[in-house]
């Protein structure tokens, strides 16, 4: 069995033996990837209007060039595409120069854009898919269709090359006399692709139609409008952020392309660091000229400050881009009548909100015997009630009062203290202590005098 992101190589290769030649495959590069993968919980939103109403979107914010595109509205005709028709748009459409209204992630699935539909993946997916495979061209870059394929109900367009390397199967085949053999018939160059893949899909059959009409469904994703570089990356954006581009402003939020687009190169750049994060400022002009302070972190500017000679500099750190670039386009503040709920965990302000009751097992409505203070059944569980501090209770024992029985017990403690100490001397010393006593009653004075004779008659 095999984990989702588990691989299994085959050790050894198969090798095909033929009179004089032998061919062999290499399959050991080849590997077995399971393609069932757990998809990523989604957070939901739910807005609800002054007048109930409640729609369901995304929980998150992606930027909106990653959005769900505006369905286009060509007509078509209901006649099915001949070989004829086939040839001319494979004629007018090779080698056709446009340039990108939308991120193209590479990898071998690409992009589905539905003829007057929706693209597929939107959103979260197609984020994730950027973020997966990397990009093959940005919006405003060029791209060129290298190849189209007809298929029964969709048009595939190859841009750029393609996301997959040419004779993939022939790079794991080698043919050769010997035994061992490592040339492969195809030699690998050890460049990745570059391309990207885009799938036009009809409903039931690819229509009889012409280049202006191929081009006009693709409109949403590809421009073929004769342009400058900085007119196609501005149609990307919204309005106002494309004037300001234009006007060559800077504003807060902007990308570090944004910026190249409005300024150019910068005069000046300088790395340096302030709160433990570094940051980037790209300077613009020279005195007595204005001079522009642009600081990026990462990718994004962070703050803009215009200097000019006699003036009070200006500085801008707030983020205007933001809101413009948003997913589903809704102003940054959002609008009185509505209320917009979040569903997952509730995220409570300490100062303004309670805390959440702690969990239990009761039911609603439930109350337990001890609940109720008036309950005096047997069962019934009842407060712990701690008696109260004498004004007399002391920490220090000495300073209790005396009592005639505290007395009578010190007395007697000290009577049996010397009793103690006797016992308590050893053996040996108390032996020769009743030794250096006489038993006769004379003085033990001089104990070297010899002892006394029998009494004289």
């Amino acid at each position: 069995m095999l984990d989702g992101n588990m691989e299994a190589p085959m050790k050894s290769p198969i090798s095909y033996f033929v009179p004089q030649a032998r061919i062999r495959v290499r399959a050991g590069a080849w590997t077995l990837t399971a393609l069932l993968a757990a998809a990523p919980a989604m957070a939901q939103v739910i807005t609800i209007d002054s007048h109930g109403n409640a729609t369901q979107g995304p929980g998150s914010t992606v930027d909106r060039r990653f959005a769900q595109v505006q369905p286009t509205k060509v007509d078509l005709s209901k006649a099915p595409l001949d070989t004829k028709t086939r040839l001319e748009l494979t004629r007018l459409l090779q080698a056709e120069q446009g340039f990108a209204m939308r991120p193209f992630p590479r990898g071998h699935k690409g992009l589905e854009l539905e003829a007057n539909g929706k693209l597929k993946p939107a959103g979260e997916p197609y984020l994730d898919m950027v973020t997966a495979h990397g990009l093959s061209a940005k919006p405003g870059d060029r791209v060129v269709i290298t190849d189209i394929k007809f298929d029964k109900n969709k048009i595939v367009f190859m841009l750029n090359g393609g996301p997959d390397a040419k004779h993939r199967f022939l790079r794991h085949i080698e043919i050769g006399p010997g035994v061992n053999t490592d040339t492969p018939v195809v030699q690998d160059d050890g460049q990745e692709p570059m391309g990207a893949r885009l799938t036009l899909t009809f409903k039931d059959q690819i229509p009889w139609m012409t280049d202006k009409d191929v081009k006009a469904l693709l409109a949403p994703l590809i421009s073929f409008d004769v342009k400058t570089p900085i007119q196609a990356f501005t149609d990307t954006l919204p309005p106002k952020l494309k004037d300001a581009i234009l006007n060559h402003h800077v504003m807060v939020g902007m990308s570090t392309d944004m910026v190249l687009f409005a300024l150019g190169r910068p005069d000046q750049k300088i790395r340096s660091m302030e709160d433990q994060m570094p940051y980037e400022e790209w300077i613009y002009g020279k005195p007595p000229e204005p001079v522009q302070f642009v600081r990026i972190n990462g990718n994004r500017v962070i703050r803009l400050e215009i200097a000019a000679v006699g003036k009070t500099p200006q500085i801008w750190d707030k983020d205007e881009v933001y809101a413009m670039m948003r997913t589903d386009g809704t102003p940054a503040v959002p609008d009185a009548n509505t209320r917009t709920v979040a569903m997952g965990d509730v995220v409570r302000d300490p100062n303004t909100q309670a805390p959440a009751a702690p969990p239990t097992l009761r039911q609603d409505g439930e109350a337990l015997p001890q609940d109720d203070p008036r309950s005096l059944s047997a069962g019934a569980m009842k407060p712990v009630q701690f008696p109260k501090q004498k004004t007399d209770d002391y920490p220090d024992a000495s300073k209790l009062p005396r009592t005639p029985a505290a007395d009578e017990t010190a007395t007697t403690k000290t009577a049996d203290k010397p009793a103690e100490k006797t016992a308590d001397k050893p053996a040996d010393k108390a032996a020769g202590k009743d030794a250096a006593k006489p038993s006769d009653g004379t003085s033990p004075a001089n104990p070297s005098a010899p002892p006394a004779g029998p009494p004289s008659q």
